[in-house]
């Protein structure tokens, strides 16, 4: 009996053993083929990833990753980014960037992964997304970057951010995707990209630099980074690539990106900075969207119907979730397309077709003057009411500040802190209220107001 035990105990310990080193044969197996795939990964991607180095004029601007220290406005000072080679045509080899790194570049060098500089030029730039391209000529062979597709990342997908952080060139850093569709801060970033957020490692110097996938497929632009000591903490911020993939042609053709255009004033009314009053006013409450605070006249947004208090929750099949994406969607389509506005309207779903326009900074129709009705209109709140002195007993709505000097509203003398009792006629009690009335005038409104306990009217 005892040496039955004993064979037992024995042929266990031999199990556990050998049960042991498979685990750890595996283990090893497993680890050394996700370092075999990371080598190819980075040996694929780091001849296509190139140091750019520039002399510019120092201009303020929001934090980013070009290597700048900063000093007085005007002075001249060398900067460092990177970028991503992603054609070649005939003896011309066309580079990525972002438009912060060569902005104000009076002389560009680019230097490959070899060591080899070239003299680089401008091809085209673009302030609203924050891209550029840069240009150089050679005949030997380049290694040109594969494009992914950005939209197909999730949360937690593998990355490696590739650049020349602080001037250590094709450096590569591992991480994953922290989140999606984050935006920029405001006062700074660019208005017309969302950014992939990653805790890749990303310094200064890797403005510009690629953001890729386990396949080798750049996904991102790196451009910034939330860091309050200047240095990696696990927040850096990329351009998704199909965001830029559409401009490096429309560069190459005519050196600039175009944008669609609706001719909008938009905000946002829901979450931090909303204005929840007028959520619950124009029965909106938890429902996402952009919400029309004016249209210029004239504009696609005019000629399609669309109206001052309307709330757009889509654009064409593409739901709407505040309004900086509305601006990118629309942004994204070409001028001349046709696409559908999904808007709820004093609290009925209605569907517009709108013709996009093309945005020009000097487009006469985006002026002040054409901005209807130029003046953005809060609830009387308790609030508001003790702060302006308003009687208890007045009812209205509010002028909360006028958008332009030369709106319709400033011109006719609208001042903020204005009481609207009432427009054309009709009793204004609430918002809901204000843009029936509003929405029913033709030509012109006639609004009676009340100013500091005096009664008032105007005329727009």
């Amino acid at each position: 009996m005892k040496d039955h035990k004993r064979l037992i105990a024995r042929t266990a310990a031999i199990a556990f053993f050998v049960g042991a080193s498979v685990l750890a044969s595996a283990a090893t197996s497993a680890l050394s083929s996700i370092q075999s795939s990371l080598r190819d990964i980075s040996q694929k991607i780091r001849p296509a990833v190139v140091e750019i180095d520039v002399t510019e004029t120092v201009q303020a601007r929001f934090p980013r990753l070009d290597g700048q220290s900063g000093g007085p406005p005007g002075m001249q000072q060398a900067g460092l980014g990177s970028g991503i080679i992603v054609k070649k045509t005939g003896n011309m080899v066309y580079v990525l960037t972002n438009n912060h790194v060569v902005e104000n570049a009076n002389t560009i060098t680019v230097q490959l992964s070899n060591g080899q500089d070239y003299k680089g030029s401008v091809v085209g730039t673009d302030t609203r997304k924050d891209i550029a391209l840069v240009s150089f000529t050679t005949n030997d062979p380049v290694t040109i970057a594969e494009l992914g597709d950005s939209s197909t990342l999730q949360v937690g997908d593998i990355v490696l951010a590739v650049g020349n952080p602080l001037g250590f060139q094709s450096t590569v850093t591992m991480g994953m995707v922290s989140a999606l569709d984050r935006q920029a801060p405001p006062g700074g970033g660019a208005a017309y990209t969302d950014y992939i957020q990653t805790d890749a490692a990303i310094n200064q110097g890797n403005s510009g630099g690629a953001l890729v996938n386990i396949d080798g497929q750049v996904i991102g632009i790196n451009t910034w980074i939330a860091a309050p000591s200047g240095g990696n903490v696990g927040l850096g911020f990329a351009i998704p690539i199909n965001n830029a993939k559409t401009a490096i042609d429309q560069f190459i053709a005519k050196g600039s990106v175009t944008y669609g255009w609706l001719g909008a004033m938009i905000g946002n009314i829901q979450g931090a900075g909303g204005d929840t009053q007028l959520a619950q006013d124009m029965k909106l409450s938890g429902v996402k969207g952009a919400f029309v605070f004016g249209l210029y006249k004239g504009s696609p947004a005019d000629k399609a119907g669309l109206k001052p208090g309307d709330y757009v929750t889509m654009v064409g099949t593409t739901p709407i979730a505040e309004a900086s994406q509305l601006t990118q969607v629309i942004g994204s389509l070409p001028a001349g397309a046709s696409t559908n506005l999904t808007v709820i309207r004093l609290g009925a779903s209605k569907t517009l077709s709108a013709t996009i326009g093309e945005r020009d900074a000097k487009d006469q129709v985006a002026q002040g003057g054409n901005l209807w009705p130029g003046m953005n209109i809060v609830s009387l709140t308790d609030q508001i009411r003790q702060q302006a002195g308003v009687a208890q007993n007045l009812r209205g709505v509010v002028v909360a500040e006028l958008s332009d000097q030369s709106s319709p509203a400033s011109v006719a003398g609208f001042q903020p802190g204005d009481v609207i009792t009432a427009v054309n006629g009709k009793t204004v009690q609430n918002m809901m209220d204000f843009y029936r009335a509003l929405n029913d005038a033709t030509g012109h409104a006639t609004f009676h107001i009340v100013r500091n306990g005096t009664d008032m009217t105007f005329n727009l």
